[in-house]
């Protein structure tokens, strides 16, 4: 996670996830620049249709989500906070 947060272009990952990250990054900073063209790269990689959608919904609640966080300030929790919802998520079976 920090290789792919640290160089998105030189972390151990697969290219279909590297090309798919790259494609969210695109939507969120230069939504006015997207073309399908960048949807078919995905697909030429061997990502599916349903998993573009799918990122792209992850992608949108994420914008969303944070955008409305920002805009009402709230204050991020402590990592103890963050650790005992992860722990909450996983013991109810998140994966």
């Amino acid at each position: 996670m920090q290789a792919v947060l640290t160089d998105l272009d030189r972390a151990p990952i697969a290219e279909p996830l590297r090309a798919t990250l790259a494609f969210l990054r695109k939507v969120t900073r230069e939504h006015d620049a997207v073309t399908a063209a960048d949807v078919r790269v995905l697909l030429a990689l061997g990502v599916t249709r349903a998993q573009v959608e799918d990122a792209l919904n992850v992608g949108f609640a994420f914008n969303v989500i944070t955008r409305l966080a920002d805009t009402f300030e709230f204050e991020v929790g402590t990592r103890a906070s963050f650790d005992a919802g992860a722990r909450m998520l996983l013991g109810r079976g998140y994966q």
